[in-house]
């Protein structure tokens, strides 16, 4: 998966399987993890990966630039990032860009955020709700 360095916004690679470990930016050497921040996820291969490898749950909320309550949410998912570092992945999947991720798990309404562990859905929930909602319905 990629990870932008929140200091300098440089590009990084980083295996889903490394995101409990300590990580340096390549280009300016800033710590890059844990991830305080909600990710996105660039095709259904970083999909999988993220998924499959994450050694802590992954959050992942699937949404549209189009979608009004989708924009009202992602701050709150931003909160939950930061304060759930190193706990938990969030990751953002556009719909609109990885139609085939979001059929794969019968997405039909967007915000839909869902929880997984070890590979697997956990749980999900649909609609925009604040930081602290997501977190006690995703039992995080």
């Amino acid at each position: 998966m990629i990870v932008e360095c929140k200091s300098c916004a440089a590009a990084n690679r980083l295996p889903a399987s490394r995101t409990n470990e300590k990580a340096k930016c390549a280009a300016c050497k800033a710590t890059l993890l844990p991830l305080a921040h909600p990710i996105a996820v660039a095709s259904s291969q970083d999909f999988d990966e993220l998924v499959r490898d994450a050694r802590t749950p992954v959050l992942v909320d699937f949404w549209a630039a189009w979608c009004g309550p989708c924009h009202a949410v992602a701050p709150e998912l931003a909160k939950v990032a930061g304060r759930r570092a190193g706990a938990v992945i969030v990751a953002k999947v556009d719909t609109e860009a990885l139609p085939e991720v979001a059929a794969r798990f019968g997405i039909r309404s967007i915000p839909t955020m869902i929880l997984f562990r070890d590979g697997h859905e956990a749980t999900r929930v649909s609609g925009a709700m604040p930081a602290e909602a997501i977190e006690a319905q995703l039992s995080l």
